[in-house]
């Protein structure tokens, strides 16, 4: 009797023990993933192609790209934050956001306060006007009226002409109106011209049936790309990723991902292009 009462209490003991066992790997494990590091990808999510809601999801050629990203990684986990444009930046300066990517270019501005990922693709600008306008080229702009966004690139390029032309100056009206609205605006003839990314003015002309528009081809000497930013401190995040595009570009990932929200897998980066951008 004493005997099967040491057997049984030591049963009892044994199974306790591989209980707590079992609790213990639980437990690491749950460690292990929630002792990733937080990425809070921010984005304006009203930027089609690049970012927007489908069936209250963001999706996009940003928002995907990012997801291929940190799919499977060891390191980051990463979420997205739908914000205001401007918010981006002061979000980006207060640490709220460790990442965004809204179709962002270059600038020496943001250059001076974020770090640049490599190329995710290349967006050519295009002059939109309507079907009946008297603009056939950029250098017709002058005396004729458009709407921008600040701190869009496309606000230091038409001051620039204004200085330039004194005597023709583009009337420069400021909103804060998306893309959408503003292409509807001027499919409706309420503005004269729109300069944009190339995607994004075909994507939204097709999908809002802007029948009214027509787009010209803009000569640049530099190809336009766009960039993930990120945060002054976050180089290590900044590393990563970088590492990551370069592989997404080398098996396809990027060319699709092109293709299908970009409408064309000619706007994917080259090998050699896969540097990021400075100041120098």
């Amino acid at each position: 009797m004493k005997l099967r009462k040491i057997f049984g209490i030591a049963g009892l003991a044994l199974a306790a023990g591989f209980a707590l066992s079992a609790c213990s790997s639980q437990s690491n494990s749950n460690t292990d993933d929630s002792a990733k590091e937080k990425v809070v990808f921010a984005t304006v999510g009203t930027t089609a192609p690049f970012s927007y809601e489908e069936d209250s999801e963001l999706t996009g050629f940003d928002v995907e790209l990012a997801r291929a990203v940190f799919e499977e990684s060891d390191k980051y986990e990463v979420s997205f934050q739908k914000t205001a444009w401007s918010s981006i930046f002061t979000g980006l300066d207060s640490d709220k956001y460790q990442m965004a990517g809204n179709n962002l270019s270059f600038t020496e501005e943001r250059a001076a306060k974020y770090l640049y990922s490599y190329p995710l693709g290349a967006t050519p600008s295009v002059l939109t006007v309507t079907k009946d306008s008297d603009i056939d080229s950029y250098e017709d702009i002058g005396g004729h009226s458009t709407q921008v966004v600040q701190g869009n690139t496309t606000v230091t390029q038409l001051e620039e002409y204004n200085e330039e032309h004194p005597d023709n100056e583009v009337e420069l009206n400021y909103t804060d109106e998306n893309i959408t609205q503003i292409l509807t605006n001027l499919n409706e003839g309420k503005y004269d011209f729109k300069i944009f990314d190339a995607p994004t003015v075909n994507a939204i002309i097709k999908n809002q049936n802007l029948n009214n528009l027509k787009t010209i081809e803009l000569e640049s000497s530099e190809q336009p790309f766009i960039y993930f930013i990120f945060g002054q401190d976050q180089e290590d995040l900044q590393k990563f990723v970088n590492g990551r595009i370069k592989e997404l570009l080398e098996d396809g990932t990027i060319a699709q991902l092109a293709e299908e929200y970009l409408g064309s897998a000619d706007y994917v980066p080259a090998a050699s292009d896969l540097k990021v951008p400075s100041l120098d």
